[in-house]
């Protein structure tokens, strides 16, 4: 990757209303964090996103909380916390309308942007 991209990881999964990092999402995380760890010079920004159902202010608290525990995983599979920031962005940076279940379930997603390599 680099400086400046944005990827999605889809396969990290939470449930509505909770920042609880699920169980099937372990694998995609420790992929990221054995990338990480090879590129001690990566920053990467870990951003947070929610549907669009429940409180703005509590989805925006919610994807915060999902960020920071990507990051507090992360750190706990070695990664520097020197390479991490996260921000959460609740439901202002849909992917898709959130008119489905589906679509919302797709915007419940976490991201990782690089910052610099």
């Amino acid at each position: 990757m680099v400086a400046g991209s944005d990827a999605i990881l889809k396969t990290v999964f939470f449930d509505s209303g909770s920042a609880e990092i699920k169980k099937e999402s372990e694998e995609v995380l420790k992929n990221l964090a054995a990338i990480m760890k090879d590129y001690p010079t990566m920053i990467v920004e870990i951003s947070g996103h929610t549907d669009n159902e429940g409180d703005d202010k509590a989805n925006l608290k919610l994807s915060e909380s999902r960020a920071k525990n990507v990051v507090d995983y992360m750190i706990a599979s070695g990664v520097s916390k020197e390479q991490l920031t996260y921000k959460g962005y609740g439901e202002t940076k849909p992917l898709l309308p959130n008119t489905t279940s589906e679509n919302r379930m797709k915007n419940r997603r976490i991201e990782f942007r690089v910052n610099s390599k």
